[in-house]
């Protein structure tokens, strides 16, 4: 952030200012029509507006080009041509897999004349499993999914890569937007019988975690502060954390607002010891689990004698750095221990735990380390009762049925709390008060979540809706309708569109909240279909570049930069390296040499692990991927709803020089040559069709053959190129030089604008 909170209270009132003049100038630039009341906007519920009447109908496919051919009518301009076939073949299966279409899919959907080629095209896009793990990239950036907790310790936290594959399945089988809603917050509560519910709720434990601060109380406030900023940017599109010290300087919120809304995650309890099971197979295990506790009765007896003068030693040492109230309340038994000090008790554990584990090793000697060793082997001796552990999730759960209060704290600090506020929605949206109630037939939840999860939900919210579709629209369009997906309120982009925008938030409820159904709907649309290519010079493309130079009118399409997870898909993918395998423990991919030993992971063994695909890739916070991290990955502490899209040098070197992006021009250049052999000039033609889409013209075809030429006499000459070992040998009648050509003609393909840009 650029400003504390504590400056935010000192100048608000001159970001106030600033604040006003930016929107009044915003709105001004925007001229959106009279008649769209952009003062209630978008905090009323959406209506579905008419579809305008357009003069040039016969362009309009649906009703978004309806909605978008009004407006450029409106200021005489006209929609640009539209794509031809390969360039949107490339384009829809970036914006669906995240992959390049191969050369069968190419001459495929070329060779397909029939009326209804493009939209089958799109169904078996979104049919494909890789449909899921390119969006479920989008959502995860949203809700700042990551695999450590941040800080300094950065705690790896073993089962966060469960709730990465539950986004990937549910946007694969379409799960309707309202129920993903429910599931995320409030699965526990709503179907705690339901393993893909429970790991759902992992979204609630996304925060960073400094789980080793002496002061719980302080990380409890924190934990619940950015719980409620990333629920309110994430479902809401509001930046509801601005209001957490005083009330929002730009929107309605209110501190009381906000703390009202923070007042559903009160309870909340963390839990990484939930079985993902069947009643059944949780009966089975308990059965066995009793059958071995039997059997090894006296054992465990005797080994918890030895251990438990030291874990009362260990833990009076280890509690001494909390406050002498948490210290009383850890010797507390669980029952006996309020809510909040159950909360806050478990906080304290994480750093105490780790001391408890290490008993064994640290604090045994002499006879009673040697006793020990000789009981632990003869309880293996039982391991065949044992039963199997049971797969466990990352989930929360409520600390009890009655929740700790909730107060407003002045200047957002804990150490300052006013009066006590109860579970609410923000009054400036017109909600009514919440109806929490207990779910039937579960103990020790409040149902809290529930009801914040269902309000969410409904059809008539006046955010909800709006927020998700812009969010689809943005990754198809390159812009959102709202340039600021995070942010529908007063310092957010004004809307290009508003009225398409409610139309298509009214048709994504009206469809069952199918997101499916919104991409099918956009990518089948002439305004999707249109061609990014601007002609400066042409009298029609000059005047639109003076009346619209951004393209908020929409009247081309928009050229985009592929994000680093897709570069490295690509690479792979031509390289025939990109492994299918879905879901389970992260990739780890070989890292960079320079990369500090402390922070660095060990690299999967087998190639099929850690060339998965890139949303695989180990989301550790403190060491980004570093391919990834160049190419603009978001930092995973904060909610990113838009990526900023750079070029910088370093993008150029890694491409240029790293290791990743020469071995999978090599093993391209491999594959390319075990299929064509010795006619290069068809190997050529397949590279350049496999990177860019498209086949190569005479003239793109002749420099290929030119720099391969000249790049072989240099080969020849000084003995400089890339090493060809890994090429399929024999070569073929490629000499080393000429097969060194070729790698390098790869490796330059891999640097292309043509392969980096989708048009």
């Amino acid at each position: 952030m650029l400003f504390s909170r504590r400056k935010l209270a000192r100048h608000g009132w001159l970001l106030a200012v600033l604040a006003a003049c930016f929107c009044a100038a915003a709105a001004l630039s925007a001229d959106q029509p009279a008649r769209f009341n952009l003062g209630k906007w978008p905090f009323h519920s959406p209506q579905r507006p008419a579809v305008p009447p357009v003069t040039s109908g016969g362009w309009v496919i649906n009703p978004i080009d309806a909605f978008v051919l009004h407006g450029l009518e409106g200021k005489g301009l006209r929609p640009n041509a539209a794509a031809d076939k390969l360039t949107l073949l490339r384009r829809l299966s970036y914006d669906l897999t995240g992959l390049p279409p191969t050369l069968k899919e190419q001459a495929d959907f070329l060779a397909d004349t029939s009326g209804d080629a493009y939209e089958r095209l799109v169904d078996r896009l979104l049919d494909s499993p890789r449909y899921g793990e390119r969006w479920a990239q989008h959502w995860l950036d949203v809700v700042r999914f990551a695999e450590t907790d941040g800080f300094k310790e950065d705690a790896f936290r073993p089962n966060a890569h469960k709730y990465r594959d539950y986004v990937i399945r549910a946007f694969n089988r379409d799960l309707p937007y309202d129920r993903f809603i429910l599931e995320q917050l409030a699965g526990d509560e709503i179907a705690a019988d339901d393993p893909e519910a429970i790991v759902a709720t992992g979204l609630n434990r996304l925060y960073p975690d400094e789980y080793n601060a002496a002061d719980v109380r302080e990380r409890r406030q924190q934990i619940h502060d950015d719980l409620t900023e990333a629920t309110g940017l994430a479902f809401l599109g509001l930046t509801i954390g601005c209001a957490a010290c005083h009330d929002h300087k730009f929107d309605p919120i209110t501190q009381v607002d906000y703390y009202r809304f923070q007042a559903f995650f009160a309870p909340l309890l963390p839990r990484d010891d939930v079985p993902l099971a069947s009643a059944q197979e949780k009966q089975r295990y308990a059965e066995q689990k009793a059958a071995y506790e039997a059997a090894t009765q006296s054992i465990r007896a005797e080994l918890d004698a030895i251990l438990e003068p030291h874990r009362t030693a260990v833990m009076k040492d280890s509690i001494l750095k909390f406050a002498p109230d948490i210290q009383q309340a850890m010797q507390l038994p669980l029952a006996e221990r309020s809510a909040m000090e159950k909360q806050l008790c478990t906080q304290a554990m994480k750093v105490v735990s780790p001391k408890l584990a290490e008993i064994p090793s640290k604090h045994l000697k002499g006879d009673e380390k040697a006793r020990y060793e000789t009981l632990t082997k003869q309880l293996a001796e039982f391991d065949h009762l044992r039963p199997a552990a049971l797969p466990l999730a990352m989930s929360v759960t409520d600390a009890a049925e009655q929740s700790p209060p909730t107060h407003r704290l002045a200047v957002g600090s804990y150490r300052k709390p006013l009066e006590e506020v109860q579970p609410g929605f923000p009054a400036f949206l017109g909600a009514s008060e919440p109806d929490i109630t207990p779910p039937p037939g579960q103990s020790g939840t409040t149902g809290r979540r529930t009801a914040l999860a269902r309000w969410l939900a409904r059809p008539d919210h006046p955010l909800t809706a709006r927020v998700m579709v812009n969010r689809i629209w943005q990754h198809h369009f390159g812009r959102g309708l709202v340039g600021t997906p995070n942010d529908f309120g007063a310092m957010g982009d004004p809307p290009s569109h508003p009225e398409l925008l409610d139309w298509l938030a009214v048709e994504f409820v009206g469809r069952g909240w199918s997101m499916k159904a919104m991409h099918r709907l956009m990518v089948t649309s002439a305004t999707y279909r249109q061609s990014s290519r601007v002609l400066r010079e042409t009298p029609e493309h000059a005047a639109a570049l003076a009346v619209d130079p951004d393209n908020r009118l929409l009247w081309h399409a928009n050229r985009q930069r592929l994000e680093g997870e897709a570069v490295r898909d690509t690479m792979l993918a031509l390289a025939g390296e990109l492994s299918e395998k879905m879901f389970g423990p992260s990739a780890r991919p070989e890292l960079p040499a320079g990369v500090g030993a402390k922070a660095a992971w060990k690299t999967d063994e087998r190639p099929q692990d850690r060339n998965r695909r890139s949303v695989y890739v180990l989301a550790k916070r403190n060491l980004r991927y570093p391919l990834l991290d160049i190419f603009d990955l978001p930092d995973m502490h904060n909610s990113c709803a838009a990526r900023s899209m750079t070029t910088t040098a370093p993008q150029a070197l890694a491409l240029l020089n790293g290791e990743l992006a020469i071995e999978q021009a090599r093993a391209w250049c491999g594959r390319l040559i075990a299929e064509h052999g010795q006619d290069t000039a068809a190997l050529l033609r397949a590279a350049f069709a496999e990177a860019t889409g498209r086949g190569a013209n005479d003239e793109e075809l002749r420099a290929a053959s030119d720099f391969v030429a000249r790049q072989a006499e240099v080969v020849t000459k000084t003995g400089a190129g890339t090493q060809v070992e890994s090429l399929p040998s024999p070569i073929g009648t490629y000499d080393p030089a000429q097969a060194a050509a070729l790698v390098d003609f790869c490796h330059a393909l891999l640097n292309a604008n043509s392969l980096l840009y989708v048009d």
